[in-house]
């Protein structure tokens, strides 16, 4: 059963990553808000004893993420932003909801790390950092 956290400064943060890592089977999921982008390269630097980021983390060293493509998000939601711009009621626009994922994996860490992605993950990948 999944268990929450949340943290308020690095030091928590620190401890937690550290704690989970400890656990057999234990995961991190960094929910993309400005604490987690704000403190990333603390999380990459945990994380990565461990094994756990997320996509923009993984080009700056991480293992591997899957998560939304923002680039996508943004392009989408531009539309949206003009929709109410002109007058439109955003209580009355439907909810837009992601619908394009990325996976990206760095093969630099992995080796690091001493793990090897299998072939059919490596193809499933949209992007794979060498």
């Amino acid at each position: 059963m999944p268990i929450t956290h949340g943290v308020g400064d690095a030091k928590e943060l620190e401890n937690l990553i550290t704690a989970i890592g400890r656990e057999p089977g234990g995961s991190l999921l960094v929910m993309p808000d400005a604490f987690g982008t704000v403190h990333r390269q603390l999380i990459i630097l945990l994380a990565t004893r461990y094994g756990y980021p997320y996509r923009y983390q993984a080009a700056d060293g991480g293992l591997m993420s899957y998560g939304v493509d923002t680039v996508d998000l943004m392009r989408r939601a531009a539309p949206y932003v003009d929709r109410i711009l002109k007058g439109a009621k955003p209580a009355d626009l439907p909810v837009q909801a992601p619908i394009k994922f990325e996976l990206t994996l760095n093969q630099r860490t992995a080796r690091a790390l001493g793990i090897k992605f299998p072939a059919g993950v490596l193809a499933l990948a949209d992007e794979v950092i060498e």
